[in-house]
């Protein structure tokens, strides 16, 4: 069974910046892509931010572009998304997936697991 642990949410002011960790375990990752998805309250799901296997090719939504940065360390199957200049508009549950196919879907739906999430709450 896969298993995927978000951690480093919090609270933070406006334009200050926090690093969220997802560790991944119960198989084999090869090929996987990680991806980073946020939910604020009353809205859907959306896609933040996804990174391949082999770290060389990234996605982001256009409203993180240029303020988050993902990562991934496969050695130890963990993934990361450091967000800086964060605005209260950022504030949701982050969550992380992994699409197990190799290409770098933004729909929530083409991802095969799930972490619980981690809150992440920007004041003003």
């Amino acid at each position: 069974q896969v298993q995927l642990v978000e951690s480093g949410g919090g609270l933070v002011q406006a334009g200050g910046s926090l690093r969220l960790s997802c560790a991944a375990s119960g198989r084999t990752f090869g090929n996987s892509v990680m991806g980073w998805f946020r939910q604020a309250p009353g809205k859907e799901r959306e896609f933040v931010a996804a990174i391949t296997w082999s770290g060389s090719f990234t996605r982001y939504a256009s409203s993180v572009k240029g303020r988050f940065t993902i990562s991934r360390d496969n050695a130890k199957n963990t993934v990361y998304l450091q967000m800086n200049s964060l605005k209260p508009e950022d504030t949701a549950v982050y969550y992380c997936a992994v699409n197990l196919g190799g290409s770098i879907p933004a729909s929530r739906y083409e991802y095969d697991y799930w972490g619980q999430g981690t809150q992440v709450t920007v004041s003003s």
